[in-house]
C-alpha cells in the first residue's frame, strides 16, 4: 500500500469519514497545507503518547487527575453520568453545572456485546459510595442504548439508596412546534413544569 492509500485509509478511520471524504482530506493537505499536516501529525503522536484518563472520572487527561476533579470549588455532592468526554465537555460548555462527572466510556449494547463491567459501572458504583454524593445526574444519550444505559444505572444506584435523576427532555429553544418530531413534543408533555 502506498503512503498516500495509508494515509487515505488512516483517515477512514475517524467517524463519518467515508472514502472520498478520507481522499479529499489527504489530497488536501499534501496538495495545499503540509505544514498543516506536518502539524496533525505531530499533534496525534503527542496527544496519543501523553493523554490518559483520569484517575477519578475516567476522561480525557494529561494528569491523575483532570482540572474539573482538581477543582475543590465544584459542588462534590454532584456527581454527573456521561457516556463520553465529548459529552462532558458539551455539559460543561453550557456554564450551568458545577458538580464533578464520571465518564463511562461508552454506553449499554446488548446487542454488541457491550455490558456493564465493559464502561466502568463498577468504578461508578465504588465513586458514588464516598458518602459524599447526594445526587447522581444520568445524561446518558435519549437514544435506545442510553435509556438502556440510565435505566440499569438508576435501578444500581436505587439499591445502594442514592438518589439519581435524569436530564429532561423537550422542545428544543427557539424551535417552533410544527417542526418538532412527535416523540420530542410527547416528552416535553410528561417532563412539562410549572410556569
Amino acid at each position: 500500500m502506498s503512503a498516500l492509500e495509508q494515509l487515505i485509509e488512516a483517515l477512514r478511520r475517524l467517524p463519518g469519514i467515508g472514502q472520498k471524504s478520507a481522499q479529499r482530506m489527504a489530497y488536501h493537505l499534501l496538495q495545499h497545507d503540509r505544514a498543516g499536516a506536518q502539524q496533525l501529525a505531530q499533534a496525534l503522536q503527542h496527544a496519543s503518547a501523553v493523554v490518559g484518563h483520569c484517575q477519578r472520572c475516567h476522561t480525557f487527561s494529561e494528569h491523575a487527575l483532570c482540572p474539573i476533579c482538581s477543582n475543590a470549588a465544584r459542588d462534590a455532592r454532584l456527581l454527573c453520568v456521561v457516556e463520553s468526554p465529548a459529552d462532558q465537555a458539551a455539559m460543561e460548555r453550557t456554564g450551568s453545572y458545577a458538580g464533578y462527572y464520571f465518564v463511562l466510556q461508552g454506553r449499554l449494547s446488548p446487542l454488541d456485546g457491550v455490558r456493564p463491567q465493559d464502561i466502568g459501572v463498577r468504578e461508578l458504583l465504588e465513586r458514588v459510595s464516598d458518602g459524599v454524593v447526594d445526587e447522581v445526574i444520568l445524561a446518558t444519550s435519549f437514544t435506545a442504548e442510553g435509556e438502556a444505559t440510565a435505566h440499569v444505572l438508576a435501578e444500581l444506584l436505587k439499591n445502594r439508596g442514592l438518589r439519581s435523576t435524569r436530564l429532561a427532555r423537550g422542545v428544543p429553544v427557539g424551535s417552533e412546534l410544527e417542526y418538532v418530531d412527535l416523540g420530542t413534543i410527547a416528552h416535553a408533555l410528561v417532563d412539562r413544569r410549572a410556569t
